[in-house]
């Protein structure tokens, strides 16, 4: 009996790390800024945009939609695999230690990316509009984390 019981308490363990990792994976490593699709109604709501901007705009915004998806699915499956590390190594060990570079690389490819369709929505924009842009992007940067 006493051997059904420590195989229990190594499953309820394992479980756990499970748990933990995606935890680990959804609320701190998948962290994607709050402030994407409000920036994005700032600018098609408050900046006054002409026709042509909008066409602009908008078909940017449809190629960072679907490079988006494939970086989004490239962070779910490092995320994936850091779970996965951590719950075969139940500590910071080699697979958990690649897993997590795995997981920035994927965070760094989706923030310059991110970036870059920032930029490229400002330069279709005239100085005027580029002048409120630049002040909403820092505050979306800046703000404090809502909970």
């Amino acid at each position: 009996m006493q051997g059904v019981s420590r195989y229990a308490l190594v499953a309820l363990v394992a479980f756990l790390a499970a748990l933990a990792a995606l935890w680990v994976g959804r609320a701190v490593l998948v962290h994607r800024p709050p402030h994407d699709g409000r920036l994005h109604a700032f600018v098609h709501e408050k900046l006054d945009l002409d026709a042509r901007q909008t066409r602009q705009i908008e078909l940017l915004e449809a190629r960072f939609s679907k490079r988006r998806e494939r970086l989004d699915a490239d962070l779910r499956d490092a995320n994936a695999e850091l779970a996965d590390a951590m719950s075969s190594e139940h500590g910071y060990g080699p697979a958990v230690e690649r897993a997590v570079d795995r997981s920035h690389m994927a965070m760094g490819e989706l923030q310059k990316a991110t970036l870059s369709h920032v930029f490229a929505m400002r330069a279709v924009l005239r100085p005027d509009q580029a002048r409120r842009f630049d002040k909403a992007v820092v505050d979306a940067l800046t703000e404090p984390p809502q909970d």
